[in-house]
């Protein structure tokens, strides 16, 4: 794992936009492993600028994107939704085409199936090229919460308490957050080509100082990462502050 640490999130948003944007230039039809919560927002709001900067260098035209994860029983259209909030943060305000864009659909009658489907889906359009990623204070992954196999394919996950506790900001209530999700399993995130982790914070300092330090182990998800031939890990200075 190779671990840069920036300045502040600004920074280190700005980096992994830039990160991102080489990677469609090298390779227009990209396939990009998309992430959701606080820390990626300012990377979409580099990519939009990048994308709507006079220059118009950066198009999504021909990329495709599978995100990670989606909560279960809510539907794509839902204020809640990871769907929405992709469109809210990115999909709107880029030239990415509607049918190249692709989410778990929480709202599946038979949820089993979907995630069959999902994992089909990404193999089909060829497999993902760069995998962006979060971490959750215990070390998860996507969803994949502690004691989640390493052979994990797309799956259905009961979310943690503390997860579910730490998405509540979103919700109007604890009550709101679904108790299910689905989530692309460790084996599928570990069959991306390149990784990319984002953590900023001082409520970060503590995982990403295990994440160092620890052995690779079920109990901490994010361990798994150490068995990826190219993670490259971007961190603000507060992040990085117990390191």
């Amino acid at each position: 794992m190779n671990i840069i640490e920036f300045e502040n999130k600004d920074q280190l948003g700005k980096e992994a936009a830039a990160l991102i944007a080489r990677t469609i230039a090298s390779k227009p039809d990209a396939v990009l492993g998309l992430a959701t919560g606080g820390t990626p927002i300012d990377t979409y709001k580099e990519l939009i600028q990048l994308h709507q900067a006079k220059e118009k260098e950066l198009s999504f035209k021909q990329t495709r994107t599978v995100n990670l994860d989606e909560y279960a029983g809510l539907h794509p259209d839902h204020k809640n939704s990871y769907m929405t909030y992709m469109k809210r943060h990115l999909f709107d305000h880029i030239d990415l085409p509607q049918d190249q864009y692709f989410l778990p659909n929480g709202a599946a009658s038979n949820l089993e199936e979907e995630c069959l489907r999902y994992d089909q889906l990404i193999q089909n359009v060829g497999g993902i090229d760069l995998q962006l990623l979060g971490i959750g204070q215990n070390g998860h992954i996507g969803f994949n919460e502690p004691g989640t196999s390493f052979d994990s394919k797309t799956h259905v996950v009961q979310l943690d308490e503390n997860t579910r506790q730490a998405n509540a900001r979103y919700f109007s209530s604890i009550d709101e957050v679904p108790t299910h999700a689905i989530t692309m399993g460790i084996a599928s995130i570990l069959s991306s080509k390149k990784i990319l982790l984002l953590a900023s914070g001082k409520s970060k300092a503590k995982v990403i100082q295990y994440l160092e330090q620890t052995e690779i182990h079920p109990d901490f998800p994010a361990s798994a990462l150490k068995l990826h031939q190219d993670v490259t890990i971007f961190i603000d200075r507060e992040a990085g502050s117990l390191r």
